[in-house]
């Protein structure tokens, strides 16, 4: 049994890999100035960067949990999902009102990928 990890600090790894399986981080964008939409789009690219650098793509996303500080933002951030989305297979998705770890993040994306 071999598990990868990239990117890794003394409180976690950006990118572990498991049996052909790829598990993100969280992936906020918390820029006070930033509304939901801005940020889901930082988080978006995030994404796609992290799964480049594993080896992946968000074509291969299995499953997201999107966690929201408000649901009042789950509209916006819808929008710019769905667009994100249009033309890739659609993974599993939950999406839930979460406390943030600080106040200017609206939203954390975290994602599971096959290789």
């Amino acid at each position: 049994m071999t598990i990868e990890r990239i990117g890794s600090t003394h409180r976690m790894s950006k990118i572990v890999k498991h049996n052909n399986t790829i598990y993100l981080c969280g992936q906020t964008a918390g820029e006070a100035q930033w509304d939901i939409a801005e940020q889901t789009r930082q988080c978006l690219k995030k994404v796609e960067d992290l799964l480049e650098e594993a080896g992946s793509n968000k074509d291969k996303i299995l499953s997201t949990t999107i966690y929201v500080r408000d649901m009042k933002d789950f509209a916006g951030m819808n929008e710019v999902w769905d667009a994100w989305v249009a033309d890739s297979p659609k993974p599993a998705r939950a999406c839930v009102e979460a406390r943030m770890a600080r106040p200017e993040i609206l939203v954390e994306l975290t994602v599971v990928a096959a290789q």
